[in-house]
């Protein structure tokens, strides 16, 4: 009798324990407890482009999409590089000459510094930014 209840208890044990094991596997769509999953979401170039555009870019402060306030509006930047097959990223990096308003491009000038330190990618995803005012 002492057997039985010992192979029972045993068995009892090796089901819990298999049991355990089976509910602690994560399916890959679960998120792990406590702590976020990485997105693999890829963001839009646009997107990227937007939020520097918007924050350390700070490009807001002098361009608007579509007004003119200290420099040209977005959809104006974008017809012109469009229409002249211009290369705003070489511009970005202050290597190439001003297309839109030269009469500007001394105001325009102290912000290389800034442009100047982005990635070829955040300076595509900027372009791309631009382009997407196109109307």
């Amino acid at each position: 009798m002492k057997k039985v209840i010992f192979l029972f208890s045993v068995l009892v044990l090796i089901c819990f324990a298999s049991s355990l094991t089976l509910v602690s596997c994560k399916k890959e769509n679960q998120e792990s407890f406590g702590k976020p999953e990485a997105t693999t979401e890829v963001q839009k170039p646009e997107d990227l482009g937007k939020e520097i555009f918007l924050g350390k870019g700070a490009c807001i402060a002098c361009h608007k999409p579509d007004v003119k306030l200290v420099g040209p509006s977005l959809q104006d930047i974008a017809k012109i590089y469009k229409d002249k097959n211009g290369d705003m990223v070489t511009f970005f990096k202050g290597e190439g000459e001003p297309l839109v308003d030269p009469t500007q491009f001394e105001i325009m000038k102290p912000n290389f510094a800034v442009t100047k330190t982005f990635s070829d990618e955040e300076l595509k995803a900027l372009e791309a930014y631009v382009y997407s005012n196109l109307k």
